[in-house]
């Protein structure tokens, strides 16, 4: 065990103080492991998540040392149908970190550093200094650059679509209406995808509390009314609660003495022919307001066009949108005059914008908010994400915390993440992104660190044969997850209770010092002190490092933000050895903000980032690009993935797979929260119970799932709170191939990226199209393959040095 930098674990109280994405919390420890966790006090609402945490520190599939693929040690780099199916070596440290710096080192030297590619997407760490994804990028643009990503695959669409339209995606976010605004204002709030509170757990750099549950519960008592309009129930509101049964799939009521609460449950994939639908009876009614659209927007004579079928011949009516939608027209025609008579907030959950034409949902919610006219006022307009992270709804700080400085990157090459197995596959070729016609670079390494693809990434099979087209793959993790099963080099990380950090983030009451619980685990190394090691041997330990240990670089990192909040904001801030025997920092945190409240006041004193300085239903800009996929204003663009194609007849039943509830994406997924949701060990799938009927599938069987791309088992559970032919399968099950060999092979997990297919939104923002996919199941009566994804690949320390 190598000697700390950082100093021992206090030992006061019930446990240390620390911080995870999903919560504040204090860890006790035991042994070497972590054996309790408290939620912070001030938190009403803790995420069930940290249930995770306990046990987590020892568990089996924890890498214990520095691993080398045997075919990469023994041939060398280069292309292989052997990641993933290879068994490791376990060396020292000293060669691990001599053998990553020597491929490194060729890499850079035969193909320049646009080889190396460093998305390194995930979400390691809430820690600011530790953050995985900092230090990777820090660490290669030290050496000269690298390949990047750019966007995300749970905002792609948005992040490209609201800047032309609206505002940057993350504005919306942090600085969006606040719950304490919507509590004491919204008439009617209406949800499409609903806010699943198992969602709001979750933020980048950390959650201290979670006020989402206790906001619809005053809104509710104020007598706010709630519109839902998902495929499933569950996504409003927590399904523990009674008053969770609201209105079934045919938009009629069904017994019930809550109606606040309404469920509209539509075919998947059609909020935008719904939004239409609304939209037309404001138009036709003379509902929309016009002075709103006069002044704050452009272009919606010519969507105006489009609605009214004067450009098309097909005018977007409610009886139109309710063939596509199955949600009856009368329906939608009650909740459009409802929406122009109250003070309305209309919320697009993330989910709407990971389908194909994506782009299309973000747009047409803007759009309708736009003619309710109500932008801008206390507890109406727009909210994007509502029920997608823990931070639209919270306040932000008037400042920004505590980062670790990445560096310069002097490579331009990028690709849209969710491109990634298009650019390993098909180098030298070109892609549309955002207006610009780009080439995919000729990428030899992968360098990942904190993050595990195989939960996000679609169309699993093709991840692994584009992972074998490379010649070098490097993977950072604390667990043997199914990336780093994919690796040539696996280089052990601490998690972050077995270090020293700090965090918080933009949208939380507090700065939180995270102190360790437990010592390093067998060989493990913080991420810094690896890329340390290799820079010093490649030349660059100097500029990587700076001359600082982890520990110089907290109190730095600390004090240098210290210094400039105290003369920004004449704030009273303790020392650095003050805020770590305190545990946590509260800071000021506005809590009543209304988006966009400057715009309406005053448009020209305050326009938005937009080419027009004005909300942009028509876009120049857009229509300029010539795309097919995206035309210059939002409009119903028919999928692939859904129930009214050609495809259905095939695979009739609809997969949601979406964001789990028992764990963040795939993080410790061999937790007890997560493996309590298992059903014969395997993924829960939902399913109507007519749907199960039809299948002879009762409640507990394990059962297939399967269309042309793939196929895994997953646990049947019956649910009425489905829309029939409606199936739901979470992503973030660790990816078991029953045979690893086969790109193709059945996960026996339940991993429902083996069913999504490698189509993207459009090609104006290249987005993640991996929450549907159209499915067959079946009840599987063959003999149950043992579920081995928490046990490590064999790691044998016989190869000579």
């Amino acid at each position: 065990m190598e000697p700390r930098d950082e100093g021992s674990a206090p030992t006061a109280g019930p446990g240390v103080p620390h911080l995870a994405h999903w919560g504040t919390y204090a860890a006790q420890a035991e042994g070497g492991e972590v054996v309790a966790v408290h939620p912070h006090p001030e938190d009403r609402d803790p995420s069930p998540l940290l249930g995770n945490i306990p046990g987590s520190i020892r568990h089996r599939s924890r890498v214990t040392g520095p691993a080398v693929r045997r075919g990469w040690l023994e041939s060398g780099p280069g292309p292989t149908d052997r990641r993933g199916v290879d068994d490791y070596v376990q060396v020292s440290w000293e060669e691990a970190t001599s053998l990553l710096a020597g491929e490194l080192r060729r890499v850079i030297d035969r193909h320049g550093n646009s080889a190396i590619y460093g998305g390194s997407y995930g979400w390691g760490s809430a820690g600011r200094f530790h953050h995985a994804q900092s230090q990777v990028h820090r660490f290669l643009n030290a050496l000269g650059g690298y390949t990047r990503s750019v966007n995300s695959y749970s905002t792609g669409a948005a992040e490209v679509i609201y800047p032309h339209v609206i505002a940057p995606e993350d504005d919306l976010g942090s600085r969006s209406t606040t719950w304490e605004v919507l509590a004491e204002e919204t008439e009617l709030f209406v949800a499409f995808g609903g806010v699943p509170l198992k969602n709001r757990g979750t933020n980048h750099g950390g959650s201290s509390v979670h006020p989402a549950r206790d906001a619809l519960a005053r809104m509710r008592s104020r007598g706010c009314r709630f519109v839902s309009v998902s495929p499933l129930r569950d996504d409003l509101i927590d399904p523990r609660e009674e008053s969770s049964r609201g209105f079934g799939p045919s938009g009629g009521p069904e017994p019930h003495d809550d109606s606040s609460v309404r469920w509209i449950a539509p075919r998947p994939g059609t909020d935008v022919a719904i939004m239409l639908g609304l939209a037309h009876v404001l138009a036709t009614e003379g509902l929309h307001d016009t002075a709103f659209l006069a002044r704050y927007c452009v272009g919606y004579e010519r969507f105006e066009g489009y609605l009214l079928g004067r450009s098309d011949g097909i005018p977007k009516d409610p009886r139109w949108a309710a063939e596509l939608s199955g949600v009856a027209a009368e329906v939608i025609v009650d909740l459009a005059r409802e929406m122009a008579s109250r003070r309305t907030f209309l919320s697009v959950n993330w989910s709407l914008q990971r389908v194909q034409h994506g782009e299309q949902a973000p747009w047409m919610g803007v759009t309708l908010a736009a003619m309710l006219g109500q932008i801008g006022l206390p507890g109406g307009g727009f909210g994007h994400g509502y029920g997608s992270m823990n931070k639209p709804g919270l306040g932000r700080l008037p400042f920004s915390l505590p980062r670790l400085p990445q560096g310069v990157n002097p490579i331009d090459s990028f690709v849209p993440v969710a491109a990634v197995n298009d650019m390993l596959l098909q180098p030298g070729e070109p892609f549309d992104y955002d207006g610009r016609r780009l080439t995919y670079p000729d990428i030899r390494l992968v360098y990942w660190a904190g993050g595990n693809p195989f939960h996000h990434a679609q169309d699993l099979g093709r991840l692994r044969r584009a992972l074998g087209r490379v010649d070098t793959v490097v993977v950072h993790d604390p667990y043997w997850t199914p990336m780093a099963r994919h690796a040539d080099l696996v280089m052990p990380s601490t998690t972050s209770l077995e270090r020293s950090d700090l965090s918080g983030s933009n949208n939380s009451p507090y700065l939180t010092a995270m102190h360790p619980a437990v010592e390093r685990y067998a060989e493990s190394r913080d991420d810094y002190d690896t890329f340390a090691a290799v820079a010093e041997l490649l030349g660059a330990g100097k500029e990587f490092t700076q001359g600082r240990t982890s520990q110089e670089w907290l109190e730095y990192l600390y004090g240098e933000w210290r210094e400039r909040v105290v003369a920004s904001h004449g704030l009273d801030l303790p020392t650095f050895e003050a805020f770590w025997e305190l545990g946590h920092l509260r800071l000021p945190v506005e809590d009543r903000r209304n988006l966009l409240e400057e715009f309406r006041g005053d448009p020209e004193g305050h326009p938005l980032s937009t080419p027009s300085g004005r909300i942009e239903i028509w876009s120049d800009t857009i229509e300029s690009f010539g795309y097919d996929d995206c035309p210059g204003h939002p409009a119903w663009l028919e999928p692939v993935e859904w129930l009214g194609s050609a495809r259905a007849q095939q695979f009739p039943l609809h997969l949601i797979a979406n964001q789990p509830r028992t764990r963040l994406h795939s993080q410790l997924d061999h937790g007890a929260t997560s493996q309590g949701s298992k059903v014969q060990g395997r993924e829960p799938i939902r399913l109507h119970p007519q749907d199960a009927a039809a299948r002879s599938i009762t409640d507990g069987d394990v059962v297939r799932v399967w269309n042309d791309h793939g196929s895994c088992l997953a646990g049947a559970v019956l649910d009425d709170g489905l829309r029939p032919q409606v199936v739901q399968l979470s992503t973030g099950a660790w990816y078991d191939p029953l045979d690893p060999a086969d790109p193709s092979s059945m996960c026996v997990h339940g991993n429902p990226n083996v069913l999504t297919s490698d189509r993207r939104t459009s090609r104006l923002a290249q987005g993640s199209t991996g929450q549907h996919a159209l499915v067959q199941v079946e009840r599987y009566d063959g003999p149950l393959p043992p579920v081995r994804a928490f046990t490590p690949p064999v790691a044998k320390k016989d190869y000579p040095s």
